[in-house]
């Protein structure tokens, strides 16, 4: 695997040319120090500007101005409403900004500790799910199992995967009679990448397939970059940011920031990207402004986490390369909210605009 996180040698790059012809990319792959062609789309996901607290039409509007590709909505509350009618003219409105939806909820294990009632059981909320993505045109609908809290639970993080296992295996048929896939996301923690392979496999891939969280690797000790090597032929669906990570006297400390201000080289993810899953849109879930500590050299940590050193090594490799950085804090005086909507757009608005510019990704120029 080449780490997605160093400039491309020479014989590696010829490698990765002859790859990418053999997956039908020939004549547009691309130097590791230029801008890929614009084929990858590009989008967000609406938890980015979450302090904003819009709906879909508003979402539908700043996604526009900002000439995206795609947006992930990720709450089935972000909707005016659920019936078809009012779903379909959130459709017309997607449609008439040139935006492709990509639909999306939250937990589906019954028994994790993030699971909520509010669509119903756990089945219902699937169903739900499918059929509100379907309206939209959406060709996934986007969960979750649950968060790190769930690796400490009763049978451990094994448990809530046969649990979700489960419930996806109930609704398969309403997915494929919709023709909407869902899309687990490696969560808060929840699943190191080879776990998220390991339920989609049980589950089913003809229904079932990953949101990658490439900030959410980190939070597993993974280098995102080999969570999309793991998850490539899996991924359906996105939630990017980038990372921050340096070494503490316990372990390390990770904190989320915009694109281009961590320590992904997103070139060379890009070009990953366009041979692993050329077709999904690479959407920017920036959630920045708060560090986590991960005190793994404590031998009580590993209770909750699989231990495999190959994939340490390589996270401790980045902890090496990084820095501590200061969190936001709104200045003293301030609207504190407001602060925080600013902060939110700031983060996505020049994530955007590096993607867009230095990276060259999205289909509008």
């Amino acid at each position: 695997m080449t780490p997605l996180t160093r400039p491309l040698d020479r014989r590696t790059f010829l490698s990765l040319l002859t790859a990418a012809a053999g997956a039908g990319l020939a004549g547009r792959a691309h130097a590791a120090d230029g801008p890929p062609p614009r084929t990858i789309a590009l989008g967000m996901d609406n938890f980015a500007v979450r302090a904003m607290g819009w709906k879909a039409p508003e979402l539908l509007d700043y996604a526009a101005s900002l000439k995206l590709d795609s947006i992930l909505i990720s709450d089935l509350d972000a909707y005016p409403s659920l019936d078809d009618a009012a779903l379909r003219e959130v459709k017309q409105r997607a449609d008439s900004l040139g935006l492709a939806i990509y639909a999306g909820s939250w937990s589906i294990c019954p028994t994790s500790k993030r699971f909520k009632n509010t669509w119903g059981s756990a089945e219902e909320h699937v169903r739900l799910g499918l059929r509100v993505a379907k309206t939209l045109g959406s060709p996934v609908f986007r969960v979750i199992l649950g968060a790190a809290e769930d690796r400490k639970t009763e049978g451990g993080i094994r448990a809530r995967i046969a649990d979700t296992v489960a419930v996806l295996k109930s609704c398969r048929q309403a997915a494929l009679d919709a023709g909407v896939k869902i899309a687990i996301e490696n969560h808060a923690g929840d699943l190191h990448s080879w776990e998220l392979v390991d339920l989609i496999e049980a589950a089913g891939p003809d229904f079932v397939g990953a949101n990658i969280d490439s900030g959410n690797a980190a939070w597993t000790l993974e280098d995102p970059a080999d969570v999309l090597e793991n998850l490539g032929k899996y991924i359906l669906c996105s939630s990017l940011r980038d990372v921050m990570i340096w070494a503490t006297e316990d372990g390390a400390t990770v904190q989320w920031t915009a694109a281009g201000e961590g320590l992904t080289d997103w070139k060379t993810y890009a070009a990953r990207w366009a041979q692993l899953c050329p077709t999904v849109p690479i959407m920017i879930e920036t959630i920045s402004g708060f560090a986590r500590n991960f005190s793994y050299k404590k031998p009580e940590f590993w209770a909750g986490y699989d231990r495999r050193p190959a994939a340490l090594a390589r996270f401790e490799a980045l902890a090496q390369r990084g820095r501590p950085i200061p969190p936001f804090k709104a200045p003293d005086g301030s609207d504190k909210k407001k602060a925080e909507q600013d902060y939110q757009k700031g983060e996505l608005e020049r994530s955007i605009r590096f993607l867009r510019e230095t990276v060259g990704l999205g289909r509008k120029a």
